[in-house]
């Protein structure tokens, strides 16, 4: 399952600020499709907490944004159109802004890619 999830309306960020991610459950990654006015990297690891999924970085699994009650193991997925707070970590120190994420879209079939879009797939990352 591959969810796409825009992110926006974070305190202290531009008003025209977003990112949209491309959520993949089977590898427990993500990666930025889109920005604007945020400092996204470009994929990482998928981690999940108390009903949240964790957006992590590429390189350790330090939380980058928790989007709150986005549960990909809910029956049959989270539905399109789902809506919630999404805490971002601004820097290093732990500081969060607060936004939001909103699921755009939900691709349910299992798909091979042809080419890999992670590098650094010898990562291994807790399975969602």
């Amino acid at each position: 399952m591959r969810i796409t999830v825009k992110l926006d309306g974070f305190e202290g960020a531009q008003s025209a600020a977003y990112a949209i991610l491309w959520l993949d459950r089977e590898s427990s990654r993500w990666s930025r499709e889109g920005h604007q006015s945020m400092d996204v990297p470009d994929w990482g690891g998928l981690t999940k907490g108390a009903g949240d999924t964790v957006i992590c970085g590429q390189d350790a699994p330090q939380p980058i944004c928790v989007l709150e009650q986005l549960d990909f193991d809910v029956p049959g997925g989270p539905p399109e159109g789902l809506a919630g707070r999404a805490l971002w970590y601004t820097d290093q120190s732990g500081t969060q802004s607060e936004g939001r994420w909103h699921v755009q879209c939900i691709d349910r079939a299992q798909i091979k890619a042809e080419h890999g879009v992670f590098a650094g797939e010898e990562v291994n990352w807790t399975a969602l």
